[in-house]
C-alpha cells in the first residue's frame, strides 16, 4: 500500500534527478574544450594538427572531414602553443567585430581565427601594414606567385602613345598672283596623288595676256635695234621676262612664246611638288583673284608623330633619340624614327610636353591621325628591377611584399625609377635575389591591412 501511495512521488523525484544530472553533464561537456585548451596551453611540446584547407579555423587532432565543406583535413605541423595561441575569431568583413568562439556572420561567412603571433611581435615595417602568414594550401587557392629581384640593364626604353601628323615643313600652298577665270581643272578631287610638273588647271587672265604681249613686243624691239642700242633692247626683254616669272608663269610657257611669237588665251599652271592634294577650292568657270589659294599639296613621304612625355620622362629624352612606332593596322611591323623636337612648354592640363618625332613614310602606310605606341630607345644602365605587377602604388607610397619563407610575407616600401611597362627599376628598398609577390598581391595587401588593424585593436585593449 505504501509503495502504491508514494510511487508517483518517487517517480517524479527520479525524473528531476535525471534532468539535473543531464544538465550537469552538458555543462561538463561544454566546459571540457576550455579545460583542454587550458591544459594544452601549458603543454610545452608541439603536436600534429589536422586543418581544413578551406576553413583554417576547423582543426582536429586526428584525420577526418571538414564539417562545413566536407574536404579531407590535412596534416599541419603546429608551432609551439605559446607562439600560436588562439586569441579570438574576427569577422571577415569587419575586423572590429570579434567573437570568442567560432561563428558565422550575417552573410554565412565563417569568422577567421586570430592568433597571438599574427598580431603581436615586432611593429610592422610599413605603417598600416603587417607581416602575414599564408599556408601553402591557401597560396595555391588564391594563385599567389613570386618572382626574384634581378640585376641587369634597366631604363633602356619607355613607351607612350603617339599620333601621326602632317610634317608642316612639307606643306605647299598654290597661290595666285593675278586675277582670272578658271577654264579647265585637271586635278579635280582632294586626296589625289600628284607628281611635280603635272598640270593643275588652266586660267584665262587679261593681265597675263597683256604681259605676254609686252614680252613679245620687247623681243621684236630688241631684234630691230641696231648694235649701238643692243643693251637697251636686252634690258627691255629682261624686264618683261622677269614680270612673267614673278607671276609664276611656267618656264615652258615663256619658251613657247619665244619660239612661236604668239600669246595664247589661257595659261596652264603646274604642280610645284609631289604629294597629296589636301585642299581644293576651285572649279571650272570659277573667278579667282590674286591671293587666292586654289590648292594645298602635302608631301607625306615623311610624317611627324606627336607623343606625350611626362615630367618624369623628360630627363631621359634628347634630340636624336631613336624610336619605334607600332600600329594596330600593321601589328607585325615597326617603323623607325627619331626625336626632332621637344616642346619647351608643358601642357598645364595634362602635365605633359609634346615630343615630335620624324618617321620616313616612302610607302604611304603612315596616315595622319593614326594612333600607335611609341617606344623611345634611351641608353640602358645597370640596376635592380622587379615586375611592375609586384608594385602596389597607393599614390603616396609604393609597397611590395617580400617572401620570408615558411609562408610569411612582409610589406616593404620601395623607391621606383624608370619603367618600361613590364619591369620597373628599383632605386631602394630591395636587394638582388629577394622574392616578391607578383600575383594575388592585392589579396595579401588586404590581409596585411586587416592584421595591422587587429594588432592596433589588441594593443589598445591591453
Amino acid at each position: 500500500m505504501s509503495t502504491r501511495r508514494f510511487g508517483p512521488l518517487v517517480l517524479v523525484s527520479v525524473l528531476v534527478l535525471g534532468v539535473a544530472a543531464g544538465v550537469g553533464a552538458t555543462a561538463l561537456i561544454l566546459r571540457r574544450p576550455a579545460a583542454t585548451a587550458t591544459a594544452s596551453a601549458g603543454a610545452p611540446h608541439a603536436h600534429t594538427t589536422y586543418v581544413c584547407p578551406m576553413h583554417p579555423s576547423i582543426t582536429s587532432d586526428k584525420p577526418g572531414e571538414c564539417p562545413i565543406c566536407g574536404m579531407q583535413l590535412v596534416a599541419a605541423s603546429a608551432p609551439a602553443v605559446t607562439e600560436h595561441k588562439l586569441l579570438f575569431y574576427r569577422s571577415p568583413m569587419d575586423p572590429k567585430v570579434t567573437s570568442p568562439t567560432p561563428r558565422k556572420d550575417e552573410m554565412g561567412m565563417d569568422y577567421i581565427a586570430v592568433y597571438a603571433d599574427e598580431v603581436g611581435g615586432a611593429s610592422p615595417s610599413v605603417a598600416g601594414l603587417a607581416t602575414v602568414g599564408i599556408d601553402p594550401q591557401r597560396q595555391q587557392l588564391i594563385g599567389l606567385r613570386t618572382a626574384p629581384v634581378t640585376e641587369g640593364p634597366v631604363g633602356g626604353s619607355w613607351r607612350t602613345v603617339g599620333r601621326v601628323a602632317v610634317d608642316e615643313t612639307r606643306v605647299h600652298h598654290v597661290s595666285l598672283k593675278f586675277s582670272g577665270f578658271i577654264e579647265e581643272v585637271f586635278v579635280d578631287y582632294i586626296g589625289k596623288q600628284v607628281r611635280a610638273g603635272e598640270p593643275l588647271f588652266s586660267i584665262y587672265s587679261p593681265d597675263v595676256v597683256s604681259a605676254e604681249e609686252e614680252y613679245l613686243l620687247a623681243l621684236r624691239t630688241r631684234a630691230s635695234l641696231g648694235a649701238g642700242a643692243a643693251q637697251a633692247g636686252e634690258d627691255l626683254v629682261s624686264a618683261a621676262r622677269e614680270r612673267l616669272k614673278l607671276w609664276d608663269i611656267p618656264e615652258q610657257e615663256i619658251r613657247r612664246l619665244e619660239r612661236t611669237g604668239k600669246a595664247l588665251r589661257t595659261v596652264t599652271l603646274y604642280t610645284p611638288m609631289s604629294g597629296v592634294v589636301t585642299k581644293k577650292d576651285v572649279v571650272m568657270g570659277h573667278r579667282v583673284v590674286e591671293g587666292d589659294m586654289p590648292y594645298e599639296i602635302t608631301d607625306l613621304s615623311q610624317v611627324w608623330v606627336l607623343a606625350d612625355a611626362y615630367e618624369s620622362d623628360l630627363g631621359r629624352v634628347k634630340l636624336g633619340t631613336p624610336a619605334t612606332l607600332t600600329l594596330q593596322a600593321f601589328p607585325n611591323k615597326e617603323f623607325l624614327g627619331k626625336v626632332i623636337f621637344i616642346d619647351p612648354i608643358m601642357d598645364p592640363k595634362t602635365r605633359t610636353a609634346k615630343v615630335r618625332l620624324a618617321f620616313p613614310n616612302p610607302t604611304g602606310e603612315l596616315r595622319p591621325e593614326m594612333f600607335g605606341e611609341v617606344t623611345l630607345r634611351t641608353p640602358a644602365r645597370t640596376g635592380l628591377s622587379v615586375p611592375t605587377d609586384a608594385i602596389i602604388d597607393s599614390g603616396t607610397r609604393k609597397v611590395v611584399f617580400v617572401s620570408l619563407g615558411e609562408g610569411k610575407f612582409r610589406p616593404r616600401e620601395v623607391k621606383i625609377g624608370a619603367s618600361d611597362g613590364e619591369h620597373s627599376e628599383v632605386l631602394g628598398g630591395l636587394s638582388a635575389g629577394d622574392q616578391v609577390v607578383t600575383r594575388a598581391n592585392f589579396l595579401v595587401d588586404s590581409e596585411s591591412r586587416l592584421r595591422a588593424s587587429l594588432g592596433a585593436l589588441e594593443g589598445a585593449g591591453r
